[in-house]
């Protein structure tokens, strides 16, 4: 067997709606509903899936839990541009830019939460944090 890539992954959130708003908002992802109303975050080939905390999709995670997962984002933006944005999107930076080391190689990043205090990356190849 080999693996190709990620498809998807599944968030457990307080409010899917704040969730759809926040995702949307700030990183421009598109909301998408599918499978009876259930509702997911599409960018690019991928998606996250939300599953409410009250009520999380079966099968899911042992312990399904919001504010416990820690992803990274890539984007293609250069990291001045990443900052103006989130600064203007009133996103509090809790760290960076700082550079870490991605899936394919060096990688600046910085770091944000979300309104169950996931921490998300976001990280750009190619540039060299000053």
């Amino acid at each position: 067997m080999i693996i190709q890539r990620l498809d998807h992954i599944v968030l457990t959130v307080r409010d899917v709606d704040a969730s759809c708003a926040f995702y949307a908002r700030v990183l421009g992802m598109e909301v998408v509903t599918f499978a009876g109303g259930r509702r997911a975050l599409k960018f690019g080939q991928q998606k996250i899936n939300l599953h409410p905390a009250a009520a999380p999709v079966a099968p899911h995670a042992m312990h399904p839990t919001p504010g416990s997962a820690d992803l990274c984002l890539i984007t293609t933006s250069p990291m001045d541009v990443v900052l103006a944005h989130l600064a203007a999107q009133h996103v509090f930076v809790t760290e960076g830019p700082v550079p870490r080391t991605g899936a394919m190689g060096l990688i600046t990043s910085v770091y944000f939460r979300d309104p169950d205090l996931n921490l998300v990356e976001v990280a750009v190849y190619g540039e060299v944090p000053s």
